[in-house]
């Protein structure tokens, strides 16, 4: 499965954007823009339409199901020249899962998601046909009321000393602060969409009897030793794809080199451990009968595997046979050049070889798993941080105000009362941040430089595997001369071959066979006359 590719971005107006303009593009409809008095149309980007449609909260007035009235409306309200339009999710689509299927997946999550919370969703599902479906949906950002009226995206908070008084500044304002009406705007709602699309497609594939699975954290979150790439936008793809090579797609190719380099080691390293122990269990049985002998070089085994071969041969041409002499040269002196350079001998050896890259990848994941650990006490940290001055505000003032201030803000409430408890549970204070954070950038580092180590020795793995295929086919050749038993054997090596007769000798014999039996008709040929007579 292709990496899951999940971008959230703003529309905003300082940036050139327009909501209307980013509609048209996603639907291939032609969309008129009041606000910039033009006509919006991208009709190259109609044929690659799937699905699309705007689902509409119960409060939201039925005239938004239309795109271009619903982007004008926001338009609209938005004043400022720096006003936030939409907010603007891409998700790459599963090809594990049905086409038919990925609209229902699509309205499936952005209701759950984001309609039920009071948004409005436009989405268009694109598909060229090149492997890659994705869909593209736009968000309002504005909350509204019971009647479909645009609401406020912040509120003007003054601040209350601890007699519940507002504090006056020095140039006769009152303190305040800007509040959200809204929590849509919150850094930890894109880890919860991100999240809760992997579990919903998880759910998907499970359902369709599909192994594969989706997971959006980062690679580092994920523990894994990948390195990501670096997305190359659209002017640089479209020039990588005209054929011309760009400094960050050249970048992004010595990543992709990098991490096939480092998985295919991986996979390498798996593989031939285990095939390694097996064949080290054998030769001890091999050896049992013999346990003063000593250990096999590995050569040993290329020479033998040699042999083998040799002896099958026999009914090849002689040129066939000629190259095959050559190859097995060949062998043989790659292989002892790669035990004289890893200053690998044996078979042992070679397993201690192994396991020490699998070593490595063990502390990888280890790491992984411990920068895991990191990042959920920190986030818990800055989360306490961020919270504790409503909370402190939630205490000020009297009994009804503090009840109505907790009622406003109960989900930010029930998150600090959250982190107090893993803080307290594993005995962390606002002052461990720092040291987490420079045990963080540790792992990092440690993980650099493991990665650099993996990858900096060539352990050339077509000689391993092949070095392990001569061990084994040795040893299966020696386990099937063991099988022999030894009375048979022995009695197999006692049995003398039947002496055959020489054609001379059998001529002899012939011959006087028929001497006998002329002498013989001759005895009774004269008393048959005499009695005639």
């Amino acid at each position: 499965m292709a990496c899951p590719h999940f971008k959230i971005s703003v529309r905003s107006r300082s940036g050139g954007d327009s909501a209307v303009a980013g509609s048209a593009y996603m639907s291939g409809e032609n969309l008129y823009s009041e606000y910039d008095q033009r006509m919006r149309y991208y009709h190259y980007k109609a044929a690659e339409v799937m699905a699309k449609d705007v689902l509409l909260p119960p409060n939201a007035p039925e005239s938004y199901a239309d795109r271009q009235t619903l982007w004008n409306a926001v338009e609209r309200v938005e004043k400022q020249w720096n006003s936030q339009l939409s907010r603007d999710i891409i998700i790459a689509l599963p090809n594990e899962i049905p086409a038919d299927q990925h609209e229902q997946l699509v309205r499936e999550f952005c209701q759950e998601q984001f309609v039920s919370k009071g948004m409005i969703a436009d989405y268009a599902i694109h598909d060229k046909h090149d492997g890659n479906p994705h869909v593209h949906i736009m968000l309002t950002m504005r909350p509204m009321d019971e009647k479909g009226n645009w609401l406020p995206k912040s509120r003007k908070v003054y601040d209350l000393d601890e007699n519940g008084d507002r504090i006056r500044l020095p140039s006769g304002n009152w303190k305040s602060h800007k509040e959200n009406t809204v929590d849509w705007n919150d850094q930890d709602k894109a880890e919860l969409w991100r999240s809760s699309w992997a579990d919903l497609v998880n759910s998907k594939l499970k359902k369709l009897d599909c192994s594969e699975r989706i997971d959006l954290r980062s690679y580092e979150r994920q523990g894994k030793e990948i390195v990501p790439t670096v997305h190359l936008g659209p002017a640089v793809a479209h020039m990588e794809a005209k054929g011309l090579r760009t400094e960050i797609g050249d970048y992004n190719r010595e990543i992709i080199a990098h991490n096939r380099k480092v998985l295919n080691l991986k996979k390498l390293i798996m593989e031939i451990g285990q095939r390694i122990r097996d064949a080290i269990e054998k030769m001890k049985q091999l050896r049992a009968r013999k346990p003063e002998k000593p250990e096999p070089l590995l050569s040993d085994y290329v020479v033998k595997y040699n042999t083998i071969r040799k002896q099958g041969r026999s009914e090849w041409s002689h040129a066939a046979r000629e190259k095959a002499s050559v190859n097995d040269v060949k062998l043989l002196g790659s292989v002892i050049a790669w035990m004289t350079h890893h200053k690998v001998g044996t078979l042992t050896e070679f397993r201690d070889f192994i396991g020490k890259y699998q070593a490595q990848f063990d502390r990888l994941k280890e790491i992984g798993k411990e920068n895991h650990r990191l990042e959920t006490a920190l986030k818990h940290l800055e989360n306490h941080d961020k919270l504790l001055p409503i909370v402190q505000q939630s205490k000020k003032g009297f009994a009804s105000t503090q009840k109505k201030y907790a009622e406003e803000h109960q989900e930010e409430l029930d998150s600090f009362r959250k982190s107090l408890r893993y803080m307290r549970a594993n005995n962390l204070t606002p002052d461990d941040m720092k040291r987490l954070k420079n045990e963080k950038e540790e792992l990092a580092a440690k993980r650099e430089r493991i990665n650099a180590e993996l990858i900096s020795e060539d352990i050339d793995p077509a000689v391993v595997r092949k070095i392990i295929d001569c061990v084994e086919t040795v040893q299966k050749s020696d386990a099937e001369k063991a099988e022999i038993k030894p009375e048979k054997a022995e009695a197999e090596t006692l049995r003398k071959p039947e002496k055959k007769e020489s054609i001379h000798e059998l001529l002899r014999k012939a011959h006087s066979e028929s001497t006998a039996r002329d002498a013989e008709r001759s005895r009774k040929k004269p008393e048959q006359n005499i009695g005639e007579r």
